[in-house]
C-alpha cells in the first residue's frame, strides 16, 4: 500500500533518528562466490566467464530489500522516511530528460510547513553584498531574464552501498541522479543587481527546512560554491522544474540550482542568500560532510584532512534494457543510457558483454546545453544461451575513464563512479 510523505513522517516517534535508519542493503557481498558456482545456481551457462575477473560478484546476486514508495513517484523505493530520500530504479531514468515523477528525492530535514509562492520572500546579504535586498519570486520574474537549461543533479553519494567497509548514511545504489529542465534566472544577475565587493569568496544558501528534532534554531544545511561557480551561466535560483512549478518535495518555491556538482550545493526553500568574504561556515559545510580525503586512505582508516566536492566525476548509467531482461539469442537489441561528468563533458562510451576482456563504442549524443547528461546507444547480440552483463564506462573530455573497480574508499562513501553493470538474461 502506497503512504504519503505524511503518513510516514507521522509514524516516527523520535525525532533524533538518523536518515540512514531503514536504509536500504543495494548489494549484499558474497565473498568467495564463483561464476562457476552462479551458473549452477542459475541453471544457465555463463559465456564469457572466464574472462570474469577473480573475485567478481554477479550483478544478479545484488540484492534488493522491499521498501515503501512514494505516491506522488510510482516506482521509487525509499532510503529513509524522515527525511524523505528516495532513489530511481536505472530503468525508469530512460527519458531524455527526466520526467519529474522520476527525480530522486533528497533531503537533510523535514520541508517546510508552508510554501505559498506569492508570499515567499528571501534576502541576498553577507560581508561581501553591497546592498542588501529582499525578493520576491514575482520580482525575479519581473526583473530578470529568465532561462531555461537542462542539468544533471545527482547526489554526493550515490553509489555509497557498494563501499566495503560499509559507511553510514543512505546506502544509494545508482538512482540518486537526474537531469530534468530548469526555469529560473542566473544567480549572478541577482547578486549583481545587489553589488559584490571584490573579496566575494562564496555564495551561499540558508532555506526554510526544519531540523528533525524540531529546535528551530538547529540550522539543517546551508552550503553553497566559490563565487566562480555561482557566476556561472548554468547557475540557477529555480522556480520551475520541466515547465511546471517547482514542486515542494524538490524545493519549491524557489532552489538554487548548480549543476555538476553535487546536489547538496543546490539549496532548496531559499530563504536567504549570502555573498560571504571566506569559504562559508554554515551546516554541514565542515568536517567530513560532503568532503573527500584529501590524500587516499586505505578502507576503514580515518584521513588527516578533507577537501571539499567540487565537480563530479565521469560516470555513465544502463538505463535500458532493464536489469535482469530476457533477451532473444542472435537478435540484436538496442542497449542505451546516459552519461556525464560533472563540470566536463563525456566524449566516450563503451559498452562490454564479456566482463571488460573487449569493448564496443556506444553512438554519443552531444548534451542539450552545458552540465546536462548525454545520451548513447548501442546495438548487442550475444551469440549463446546464458547469463550476460553489460557493462558501461564513460571518458571525459579530460581522458578520465570511469574505473572497473571501487574508486578509492572514503569515510562518506561519496563519489562512487564504478562503471554501471546489469544482468541479461539470453533465451
Amino acid at each position: 500500500m502506497e503512504r504519503s510523505i505524511q503518513e510516514l513522517e507521522n509514524e516516527r516517534s523520535d525525532p533524533e533518528e538518523a536518515a540512514d535508519r531503514r536504509r536500504l542493503s543495494r548489494r549484499h557481498v558474497l565473498h568467495g562466490l564463483s561464476l562457476a558456482w552462479f551458473a549452477g545456481f542459475l541453471k544457465a551457462p555463463v559465456p564469457f566467464g572466464e574472462r570474469a575477473p577473480d573475485g567478481l560478484v554477479p550483478v544478479s546476486a545484488w540484492a534488493a530489500e522491499p521498501g515503501a514508495v512514494l505516491a506522488e513517484k510510482p516506482g521509487l523505493t525509499i532510503l529513509s522516511d524522515r527525511p524523505i530520500n528516495a532513489e530511481t530504479p536505472a530503468h525508469l531514468l530512460d527519458d531524455a530528460i527526466t520526467p519529474t515523477s522520476r527525480l530522486f528525492v533528497r533531503n537533510n530535514g523535514l520541508a517546510p510547513i508552508a510554501t505559498d509562492t506569492g508570499s515567499w520572500r528571501f534576502t541576498v546579504g553577507g560581508e561581501s553584498c553591497l546592498g542588501p535586498r529582499t525578493f520576491s519570486i514575482a520580482d525575479l520574474k519581473r526583473d530578470f531574464e529568465q532561462v531555461t537549461y537542462q542539468l544533471q543533479l545527482e547526489c554526493g553519494g550515490n553509489g555509497r552501498a557498494e563501499f566495503r567497509p560499509r559507511v553510514s548514511g543512505n546506502q544509494w545504489s545508482t538512482g540518486a541522479i537526474g537531469c530534468p529542465t530548469w526555469t529560473g534566472v542566473r544567480l549572478r544577475d541577482v547578486i549583481d543587481a545587489c553589488g559584490v565587493r571584490d573579496d566575494a569568496v562564496y555564495v551561499a544558501y540558508r532555506g526554510a527546512d526544519r531540523h528533525l528534532s524540531g529546535d528551530a534554531a538547529r540550522e539543517v544545511i546551508s552550503r553553497g560554491v566559490p563565487v566562480a561557480k555561482a557566476r556561472e551561466a548554468e547557475s540557477l535560483l529555480a522556480f520551475a522544474m520541466n515547465g511546471e512549478p517547482l514542486p515542494d518535495i524538490h524545493g519549491g518555491p524557489l532552489r538554487m540550482v548548480c549543476g555538476g556538482w553535487p546536489g547538496s550545493v543546490s539549496g532548496k526553500w531559499i530563504t536567504e542568500i549570502l555573498v560571504r568574504d571566506q569559504v562559508h561556515d554554515g551546516a554541514k559545510m565542515g568536517g567530513s560532510s560532503y568532503r573527500v580525503p584529501c590524500e587516499p586512505v586505505a578502507p576503514g582508516d580515518q584521513p588527516d584532512a578533507f577537501c571539499i566536492i567540487e565537480s563530479m566525476p565521469v560516470k555513465s548509467l544502463v538505463t535500458h534494457p532493464a536489469h535482469e531482461a530476457n533477451v532473444v539469442v542472435g537478435q540484436p537489441f538496442v542497449v542505451r543510457g546516459h552519461a556525464w561528468a560533472g563540470d566536463r563533458s563525456v566524449v566516450k562510451v563503451a559498452v562490454s558483454i564479456d566482463f571488460g576482456a573487449s569493448w564496443q563504442a556506444a553512438d554519443l549524443s552531444t548534451p542539450a546545453n552545458r552540465l546536462a547528461w548525454q545520451r548513447w546507444e548501442t546495438l548487442i547480440r550475444l551469440p549463446q544461451r546464458g547469463y550476460y552483463e553489460i557493462w558501461a564506462k564513460a571518458t571525459d573530455d579530460a581522458g578520465v575513464s570511469q574505473p572497473m573497480v571501487l574508486p578509492g574508499w572514503n569515510p562518506k562513501g561519496y563519489l562512487n563512479n564504478a562503471a554501471h553493470r546489469i544482468a541479461v538474461h539470453a533465451t
